[in-house]
């Protein structure tokens, strides 16, 4: 059963969702802070869960065009591919998934919710949002 991960890269915070092809349903897992040891947390996290794919969101504007943040977010990606290259018990590749209004739409449902709240919990939804995307493109 292939596992999957997707990040929701930000700024300050990562936000992190695992799932798999069998159930296909999306799950947000933690929120990373970007502290410069955010490399270190993901590969943790992808030995830890057993990780076959990595999924990251790729922010585009409203016409759908790459912007400042994509051209970041694909830098920070950048950085993960030697990790994800070194085969550790498990072959892990990089998918790019758009992530187009998966932040709006987390902070939505987590108003809905009527539960307390953070910046953390809508950036970990978010990324449950574009994991869930991708795992139903993929159906």
């Amino acid at each position: 059963m292939s596992k999957v991960m997707a990040l929701d890269v930000g700024e300050k915070r990562i936000g992190v969702a695992i799932g798999n092809f069998e159930t296909k349903i999306a799950s947000p897992l933690t929120t990373i802070e970007a502290d410069g040891q955010e490399i270190q947390k993901i590969t943790t996290l992808l030995d830890e869960e057993e990780i076959d794919i990595l999924v990251v969101g790729l922010p585009r504007n409203s016409k759908g065009e790459e912007t400042k943040q994509t051209a970041m977010v694909r830098t920070f990606a950048e950085k993960l591919m030697p990790i994800l290259d070194n085969d550790f018990e498990y072959p892990k590749r990089l998918i790019y998934q758009d992530e187009s209004l998966s932040s709006v739409i987390a902070e939505e449902r987590l108003k809905e919710s009527g539960v307390q709240w953070t910046k953390a919990d809508v950036d970990k939804e978010a990324a449950a949002i574009i994991l869930q995307d991708f795992l139903e493109k993929e159906l």
